[in-house]
This record gives C-alpha cells, sequence and structure tokens, in this order.
C-alpha cells in the first residue's frame, strides 16, 4: 500500500517510511509518484488545521491517502513562538542555522530556569473517500546555548530532552521513541490499525 507524504523533507519521509513499514505501508513523495505538489499557503491557526489542509491537496493531487504533519517549536520564555511558524520564523527562505541563530538570540537573557520548550506534532492522513484521521504528539524540554549534534534538522541542535543530550546527538531509533513526530506516528499507527481492522470486518459483512 503506497501513501504519498506531503513533503519534500528527504529525512522526514524516510522517518515516515521507517515507521510505517511494518504496517505495509510505503512513503513516497508525490515526485517518486510522477506527480508534483502545488505550494499549500499555511493559513491555518493551529498544527491541526494545516496538517489538515496539506493532507487534503495532496491526496486530490494524487489520488492516493496523503499523511502530512504540521509541528513547530514552543518556547515558553517566548509566550509560546515560533509556533505554527516554526518553520518560517527567519523568513520563507532561511536555512536551519538562520532559525536557530533567530531563536538563540531571542533567549540570550534567559538563564536556566527559563529555557523549558516543547515540541508538537499533529499528522493529518487523508483518504480519497474523504476519511480524514489524526494524530498527536508533544516532546517537553529545553533550549540549550549553542547547538550541539549533527543529526536531525530544524531546531533538533539547540533541543535538549533527558540525558543532556539533544535531538541531534541522538540515534534515528533514540528520537523516534521520545520526538513528537515519533509519538505522533506511533499514535498514527494505533488508529491505522484500528482502521484497517474495522474495514476488513466490514468486507465481511
Amino acid at each position: 500500500m503506497i501513501f504519498v507524504i506531503a513533503s519534500n523533507n528527504a529525512k522526514k519521509v524516510e522517518e515516515l517510511d521507517r515507521i510505517l513499514r511494518p504496517l505495509g505501508i510505503y512513503a513516497k513523495t508525490a515526485s517518486q509518484l510522477g506527480k508534483e505538489l502545488d505550494e499549500v499557503e499555511e493559513t491555518g491557526t493551529t498544527f491541526e488545521e494545516n496538517a489538515e489542509l496539506k493532507a487534503i491537496a495532496a491526496c486530490e493531487k494524487t489520488g492516493y491517502p496523503a499523511i502530512a504533519d504540521d509541528s513547530g517549536l514552543a518556547v515558553d520564555a517566548l509566550g509560546g513562538r515560533p509556533g505554527v511558524y516554526s518553520a518560517r520564523y527567519a523568513g520563507e527562505n532561511a536555512t536551519d542555522a538562520q532559525k536557530i541563530d533567530k531563536l538563540l538570540s531571542e533567549m540570550r537573557d534567559a538563564d536556566d530556569g527559563n529555557r523549558s520548550a516543547h515540541f508538537e506534532c499533529v499528522i493529518c492522513c487523508c483518504f480519497p473517500n474523504g476519511e480524514k484521521l489524526f494524530a498527536h504528539g508533544r516532546c517537553d524540554g529545553s533550549i540549550g546555548y549553542a547547538p550541539r549534534g549533527t543529526n536531525g534538522f530544524g531546531y533538533d541542535p539547540i533541543f535538549f530532552v533527558e540525558g543532556n543530550k539533544t535531538f541531534a546527538e541522538l540515534s534515528d531509533h533514540q528520537k523516534d521513541l521520545m520526538s513528537h513526530r515519533g509519538k505522533a506516528l506511533k499514535e498514527l499507527v494505533t488508529v491505522l490499525k484500528e482502521k484497517f481492522e474495522k474495514d476488513d470486518k466490514r468486507k465481511l459483512l
């Protein structure tokens, strides 16, 4: 079974494929299926709304079940910013390094007791018949003073979790177990299993 992933982020697609493969689901980008997704304007004010917008667009464009996620970093000292604007926090075409530099600059006066933050992820799975499933995940941690590690992407090098390591210092397996996206994907696997079981029962009726 093929699911199209509404993302061109290669590392994100690899992560989704790795976790969904045991269900018999192969994660593919639209380009791998010979399609090109239009840019979706993320007009939602929540992660759930933006994930749904992207999943619907990918499903309608390709005809395949589509998975889209919207996730971001919420820093308590910044009133929850960058939140839904995490990807565009330093400008539309900013690099990960530029996003990190902007965030660290805004956090320069925050001491150890005021650097708490969390990553949040919402995944929407949209099917050609219009059915939609949602999954949620959250990971609590804190913001460091300088980047550490070379794995991962986005704000991973400055997000510290248990064991005094950043996401960028964890192996893929370690990150899958504790990350916001890993938790959301685990929930998605559960809801997909429930859907498939229900569908199979309907076929027997």
